[in-house]
């Protein structure tokens, strides 16, 4: 299969959050604001496509009746690199994510395609895989949390972009889009977009 092909397919038509419902609990704990959300997303694609690489590179080395242990002890060690580079470049955001980042190691999209990819393929295929599934999550974090950025806080990434002029005309922001309930209709929503959607290109 071909990166493009790859990529498609973990992004769009096999999203790990839309379609398999995978990694949800970050999905809607850390999306009030755009710029957590997105660094959330990049650090399970750095650590996904990592681990798959390492665990694909000694996929033969692994005895059966501890792969699950191996395989936690690699994602483990990826989510400490992340983990302290975040703390080091990115502290506050690092404070807001605080105990999801941590929560990474058992994420069912790390868990799942080091398990069901990594072991069975060769590491460039693995880390594309990685990519794709972590891009793919972290497609649907912006979503989330763009919308929920917007339309609660009137802003994106800190800069205002609800022009005053609708202020002054008698609209507020809607605080309801910064509680976590919100978060979960929104991405009932988007899995609804999502299959109808991907649902239609399949049949065609």
């Amino acid at each position: 299969m071909s990166i493009k092909k790859v990529m498609k397919q973990n992004i769009w038509n096999n999203n790990p959050i839309a379609f398999q419902v995978l990694g949800v609990c970050s999905a809607l704990a850390v999306t009030v604001q755009l710029e957590s959300g997105l660094v959330m997303g990049l650090a399970l694609t750095f650590v996904v496509a990592g681990s798959n690489v390492i665990i694909s590179l000694i996929r033969n080395l692994i005895p059966h009746r501890i792969r699950i242990i191996v395989e936690l002890a690699v994602i483990s060690a990826f989510v400490s690199i992340l983990d302290l580079l975040l703390q080091a470049y990115y502290f506050e955001v690092s404070k807001t994510l605080s105990v999801f980042v941590s929560l990474i190691i058992t994420n069912c999209i790390v868990m799942g395609r080091a398990e069901a990819f990594a072991l069975a393929n060769e590491p460039l295929p693995s880390f594309w895989d990685g990519i794709g599934n972590g891009l793919g999550y972290a497609f649907v974090l912006a979503i989330i949390s763009g919308i929920r950025e917007v339309l609660g806080s009137g802003s994106v990434l800190g800069f205002k972009v609800i022009p005053e002029s609708l202020y002054l005309l008698g609209y507020s922001d809607n605080g309801l889009l910064l509680l976590p309930p919100s978060a979960f209709i929104i991405l009932g929503l988007l899995i609804w977009c999502f299959k109808t959607l991907g649902g239609a290109q399949g049949e065609e």
